[in-house]
């Protein structure tokens, strides 16, 4: 179980929120920073950030790092929440992508907040991962 800080809004008086994890739930916190590794288990990157629809509070990006040592040469990708699964045997989340692919993958910066993430960016993206869009589901 993990301690949450109240936030903004929150009355002091109500003491510390409690949260627990299950397995079909996890913190936001968590997953960033979790490996993500191809089907046979090398990795491949780390997830960096989580991009969430404002309107429905659905996961639809993760923000990944790759290569590079130490921040050096490191890149960053955009990858469609819906192309990766949680592997429970690995303790990561997978994504069946070769290295070429990865290096040609449209790319983020870490704070995610670049490219514009407007719908034809989005489109790309979503099209160069054979993923459907978040928006048709």
């Amino acid at each position: 179980m993990t301690t949450v800080a109240p936030t903004v809004g929150d009355r002091s008086d109500m003491g510390s929120t409690t949260t627990s994890e299950t397995s079909k739930l996890i913190a936001s916190d968590r997953v960033e920073g979790t490996t993500v590794r191809r089907p046979n288990g090398d990795a491949v990157g780390r997830i960096e950030r989580l991009m969430i629809e404002k309107t429905t509070g659905q996961v639809v990006y993760a923000v990944m790092s790759f290569g590079g040592f130490l921040g050096i040469g490191e890149g960053y990708h955009t990858i469609p929440w819906s192309t990766l699964r949680f592997a429970p045997e690995l303790d990561a989340y997978v994504l069946d992508v070769t290295e070429d692919q990865l290096r040609s993958a449209p790319p983020a910066s870490a704070e995610g907040n670049d490219p514009s993430y407007d719908r034809k960016w989005e489109e790309h993206v979503h099209r160069y991962f054979n993923a459907t869009p978040y928006w048709s589901i």
